[in-house]
């Protein structure tokens, strides 16, 4: 594997548990230039590798969300397992896991077991509902703590039910929080010397991103709900329609921003109305500023729209698909399509590393790793294990997998 010289070069962190929460994590360490030993179950390993769209049984996610990993095929439901990742936990900075609270405990690996091992270890916790609680021990999946957090009671269109955005927000959410918590928890180290947990439930990632929705219902008296496409008073900031049929959002609900647009439209006197000169009127008539609007935008292209709102210095932008993504020339120039070579030898794309560094610059992300395929370089720099010795180590019933 590649060594980068990125922000986290030197920090080694075990990855355990599967799905997204946890993976997620550890893909953004390794893009910043962690070691990642990602510990597998022999003969399955995660479930991302076969999640999704798949070509010939991979998944076309495996390559980025364990991209920067080294695959360490040990089975931590055997005793001889766990004993060699507390024999790695001496080594590292950071364990990562997702698994249902209570189960490292129950293997004899929570933080206290941990610690003992290494008094500067890290533990970092993804779960559904935290450590503790009422609901600690329950199962708790993404779209559960999205309900939670607040966010599916805003998504969506007024008077229908709830509905989801069209990726893993919760999960993700908890991943970014994870990797802030480890940060922040290494840079404590640096003065104690020693390590401590990080307790991250997906719910509360997401609720912390809730703006003031308590405070406006328990001292404003408004409940936030669904709002489709707009947020209450807030105006203009919509989806305008264009006569090529693309969907194109203007964001010019700021006064000055409001009257570059009137200027735009040929309309410099809405800027002077009452009903729309200010934030607070512009809002309580916004179904009516966004008719005008709409009803100009629909006249041009959205090539026309997007280029008459650069000159004027309005924001706009269209709504984006995949293949927009994959052409669009401001992705290319800021790297953020990279192309991970699978091992069917397909360049699979995938989101480049947010965000850029100046100095630190990481390396090229390497696609994510056969099972196994580190466990017999892990393990023999860890214990000096020959290579006669690994039969042994590979017998029915042992606790590791190499890929040969």
């Amino acid at each position: 594997m590649t060594t980068t010289s990125g922000p986290l070069s030197g920090l080694r962190v075990l990855e355990l548990g599967n799905f997204i929460a946890g993976p997620f994590a550890g893909q953004l360490m390794g893009d910043y230039g962690a070691e990642v030993l990602k510990i597998e179950a022999p003969g399955s390993g995660d479930s991302m590798r076969r999640w999704g769209v798949t070509m010939e049984g991979e998944s076309l996610w495996w390559p980025s969300i364990a991209r920067n990993k080294k695959s360490v095929a040990i089975d931590l439901r055997q005793t001889d397992g766990r004993e060699l990742v507390r024999k790695l936990v001496a080594e590292a900075d950071i364990v990562l896991e997702n698994f249902r609270p209570g189960t490292l405990a129950k293997w004899g690996m929570d933080y206290q077991s941990l610690a003992e091992i290494n008094s500067r270890i890290i533990l970092v916790h993804v779960s559904g509902f935290g450590q503790n609680g009422p609901r600690s021990t329950d199962a708790g999946f993404g779209s559960v703590g999205e309900a939670m957090g607040g966010i599916r009671h805003t998504t969506g269109n007024p008077g229908l039910p709830p509905t989801r955005v069209g990726i893993s927000l919760g999960d993700s959410l908890a991943a970014l929080f994870a990797v802030i918590g480890t940060l922040a928890a290494v840079h404590e180290r640096s003065g104690s010397g020693r390590g401590q947990e990080v307790d991250v439930a997906i719910y509360e990632a997401v609720a912390a991103l809730m703006e003031s929705t308590m405070a406006d219902h328990e001292i404003g008296g408004i409940t936030r709900g669904r709002t489709g496409s707009v947020l209450p008073r807030v105006a203009p900031s919509n989806v305008y329609p264009t006569s090529d049929g693309a969907e194109v959002i203007i964001a010019a609900n700021a006064d000055t921003v409001f009257r570059r647009l009137c200027t735009a439209m040929d309309r410099a006197e809405l800027a002077d109305d009452p009903k729309f000169a200010e934030h607070g009127p512009r809002g309580e008539n916004m179904a009516e500023i966004d008719a005008i609007i709409g009803a100009w935008t629909s006249t041009m292209s959205g090539d026309v729209l997007l280029k008459t709102m650069e000159d004027s210095g309005v924001p706009a932008g269209r709504i984006y698909t995949a293949p927009d993504m994959l052409a669009d020339p401001h992705y290319a120039a800021r790297e953020m399509v990279v192309r991970l070579v699978n091992q069917f030898g397909v360049a699979v794309p995938a989101a480049g590393v947010v965000p850029k560094f100046s100095r630190s610059q990481t390396a090229t992300p390497e696609p994510g790793p056969g099972l196994g395929e580190h466990t017999r370089e892990v393990l023999a720099a860890l214990a000096g294990i020959e290579d006669g010795e690994w039969a042994d180590l590979q017998s029915a019933g042992t606790a590791v997998q190499a890929r040969s």
